[in-house]
C-alpha cells in the first residue's frame, strides 16, 4: 500500500519518450472511403483486398489514439488490432570502429 504522499510508480513511464508522435497502423473490418479522413485525424487510409480498412499514420499521444478508436467504435466499425510502426533510425555514414 502506498502512502498518500508517496507517488505510485508508473510502469508505462519507465523508457524515455522521444517527443515524436508514434506511427500507428489500426486495422478495422470493412472499408471506408477517402471522405473518413479528417474524421480519423488525417490519417491515411488503406482498402485490404479481404474487405479490411488500415488507417495508418502519426498520432501524437495516447489521447489522440483512443479518439481514433472512439470513432471507429462510434460508426459501429470492428477493431481488429492496433499496431505501433517502429520507425527505422537513419544510418549514420560514420564507420564507428
Amino acid at each position: 500500500m502506498y502512502d498518500e504522499d508517496e507517488e505510485m510508480p508508473n510502469e508505462l513511464d519507465q523508457e524515455p519518450h522521444s517527443g515524436q508522435p508514434t506511427v500507428y497502423h489500426i486495422r478495422i473490418r470493412g472499408h471506408l472511403g477517402p471522405q473518413w479522413t479528417d474524421w480519423f485525424g488525417g490519417m491515411t487510409i488503406s482498402l485490404e483486398d479481404n474487405g479490411d480498412t488500415i488507417l495508418s499514420g502519426p498520432v501524437p499521444d495516447q489521447a489522440a489514439l483512443y479518439g481514433l478508436l472512439k470513432n471507429a467504435r462510434n460508426l459501429g466499425l470492428p477493431l481488429l488490432s492496433v499496431i505501433p510502426v517502429e520507425l527505422e533510425q537513419p544510418q549514420s555514414k560514420e564507420r564507428q570502429p
